[in-house]
């Protein structure tokens, strides 16, 4: 593949946006694949990502067939590198970059408990620690770290299919600030010294809570930090309302809170989805979901709220493998397709409308639209069994939207059909085509 051998890499053109280093754009199109494939299905899961046009997934190291860390702390498994090494060459193969992530457990304990289950750290189990404050804070914690760090860059080394090397899922879960702040600056150096040709991140929970605005601001502007990630979820036990609601607006704020923050680096929704009360397992309404209706909104939304992707799904194999739901990432590709999102310099705008949420994307020759059913959502069509209303004969004013340009061609794109439909290139007076629950345009302009 054309591409397989660049690297992925904050775009100087607009630091907002990803792009390869041969100066290609690149725009991170996929999910967590998180419990990963087994070996022998590596070649399959992969082959029906690439099949779907994604070119992103993000894997946990260290458990399951990637797990380094077997029988005592501190010692590395070769096959678990291998099989990683093999997944990294397998994914790059088919243009997929890899983001991953070193660990995720939440305590060292002598017991296995939910998210604890990396017992071989504890000192009564041949370990070296005691809880998380000496894993994270002894000279003996910190050096144990790096050495499997510098035992991944001798296998791995910079390689070209590894999107970024990020240091912990959600890892304000492991205690307050003072524990996980200054350990993540000092690990975020560690890989760029270690992989100076890959970026470098860290991630925090579900941004449902006021006091995770304080949190996500200090990790966002971590000058070592290249992308700004957010976790967010369709929660109905979380204590934000937002994220109880439509999936198209909990995805969209997630983004618009770390825009507020300040970051001049990429955004990502990089864990989305839905889940039970406070995560207790996956959303039950996911059985109902045959159409994908959740995962459209949380593909589209924040890359149309001026993120620098698309929302990246969790529940892969609980939700998008079995509902065979992979088609959405392929027609969020098509829809986008040629276009270069750091020279465009998007301008995310939103127009108002008595039936439609209409997302802008504004940019130098290009204006994206996206335009959303208001009556329609997950409560709608999954809670209540409505069907969604085939809306016709809508019309739409986008003139605000293209001062001193002049659109000189306009196409319909239905996502959920894969339908082109040229239009009349007259932005003040749109009718939109017939559709069912969201329609994107776009407009080439001069």
């Amino acid at each position: 593949m054309k591409n397989e051998k660049a690297f992925v890499k904050v775009s100087p053109r607009d630091s907002r946006y990803l792009e390869l280093d041969n100066g290609k754009p690149y725009v991170p199109i996929g999910l967590n694949l998180v419990g990963s494939p087994e070996p022998q299905d590596y070649e399959n899961v992969l082959d029906t990502m690439a099949q779907n046009r994604l070119n992103y997934c993000r894997v946990w190291l260290n458990r399951g067939s990637f797990l380094v860390e077997r029988e005592k702390s501190g010692v590395f498994d070769e096959a678990a590198a291998a099989n990683l090494e093999n997944f990294l060459a397998l994914a790059g193969e088919r243009g997929i970059r890899v983001k991953i992530c070193l660990e995720y457990f939440r305590a060292v304990t002598a017991q296995k408990k939910e998210w604890s289950d990396n017992t071989i750290h504890h000192q009564a189990n041949g370990g070296f620690f005691t809880d998380m404050l000496d894993f994270l804070q002894s000279e003996k914690g910190i050096g144990q770290f790096k050495e499997k760090l510098e035992w991944y860059r001798k296998r791995i080394g910079s390689n070209p299919a590894v999107y970024a090397w990020e240091l912990w899922n959600e890892m304000n879960c492991v205690g307050p600030i003072a524990l996980w702040a200054p350990w993540t600056r000092r690990m975020l150096a560690e890989l760029h010294r270690l992989f100076p040709k890959n970026m470098a991140v860290q991630s925090l929970g579900s941004f449902d809570r006021q006091e995770f605005r304080c949190m996500y601001g200090v990790l966002v502007t971590l000058a070592d930090n290249d992308v700004a990630q957010v976790h967010r979820y369709l929660d109905l036990g979380a204590q934000w309302d937002v994220c109880h609601g439509p999936m198209d607006i909990l995805a969209t704020e997630a983004v618009r809170e770390l825009q507020a923050l300040g970051p001049e680096k990429p955004i990502i929704l990089a864990e989305s989805g839905a889940v039970e009360p406070c995560h207790s397992g996956p959303f039950k309404l996911y059985l109902k979901d045959k159409e994908g209706v959740l995962l459209h909104d949380l593909i589209w939304a924040p890359f149309m709220a001026g993120a620098a992707g698309p929302g990246q799904s969790w529940h892969w194999d609980k939700y998008v493998q079995p509902n065979k739901l992979w088609w959405h990432f392929a027609r969020f590709a098509e829809a986008i397709e040629g276009i270069d999102p750091p020279a465009e310099k998007f301008e995310p705008l939103m127009v108002e409308h008595p039936r439609l949420r209409i997302y802008v994307l504004r940019g130098k020759k290009t204006v994206l639209a996206w335009c959303r059913d208001k009556e329609n959502n997950w409560r709608s069509e999954l809670q209540e069994g409505k069907e969604p209303e085939r809306l016709a004969g809508l019309g739409v004013d986008l003139s605000s939207c293209l001062p001193g340009l002049s659109v000189k061609n306009m196409r319909a794109y239905d996502p959920w059909c894969g339908d082109w439909q040229a239009l009349k290139p007259d932005a003040a007076n749109i009718i939109l085509p017939p559709f069912s629950r969201s329609l994107a345009l776009r407009m080439e302009a001069e």
